[in-house]
């Protein structure tokens, strides 16, 4: 997006530019036309300011994605390493006793993590309760009782 001065977006179109406009003393401006152009000046610096928000927001946002996405490989290649290293430790083992042993007892020790990991998480879920936050539906019920009875009571508590 091309940029203009004070690096506003081209298809703004600025109010008055101060710099090539003849500028009207206030004093000689009506008070609805000083009004007016207000009102243009901040609808315009407000318009300028979301989309200035929106672009960052943009690259930003772009920035996490690329980021998050290294982090998911990260993860894989670290998959891959417990794999190798899994395999390194029945090779291990494969020197003292038979190579299917020695994978069945890795196995088996896998799945026992597996459980004991399985439980405790189960633990943790029931720990949590319910997923609605009821301390805050409590909060918004009480707001709503008080707003309904000060409306009944003329707005007096």
């Amino acid at each position: 997006m091309p940029y203009t001065l004070n690096n506003r977006p081209a298809t703004t179109p600025r109010v008055q530019d101060p710099i090539t406009s003849p500028v009207t003393p206030v004093h000689d401006r009506s008070t609805a036309e000083l009004v007016r152009l207000a009102s243009e000046q901040i609808s315009t610096l407000v318009r300028d300011e979301l989309k200035l928000a929106q672009l960052e927001l943009t690259q930003k946002g772009k920035r996490a994605g690329v980021g998050v996405g290294m982090f998911g490989g990260a993860g894989m290649v670290a998959l891959y390493g417990v794999g190798a290293l899994l395999a390194a430790a029945i090779a291990g083992l494969a020197t003292v006793m038979p190579v299917w042993l020695s994978a069945l007892i890795i196995g088996v020790v896998l799945f026992a993590v597996a459980g004991l990991l399985a439980v405790l998480g189960r633990g943790q879920v029931r720990k949590a309760g319910s997923p609605v936050p009821e301390e805050t539906v409590a909060r918004v019920k009480a707001d709503i009782d008080t707003i309904t009875t000060s409306a009944k009571h003329g707005g007096h508590r």
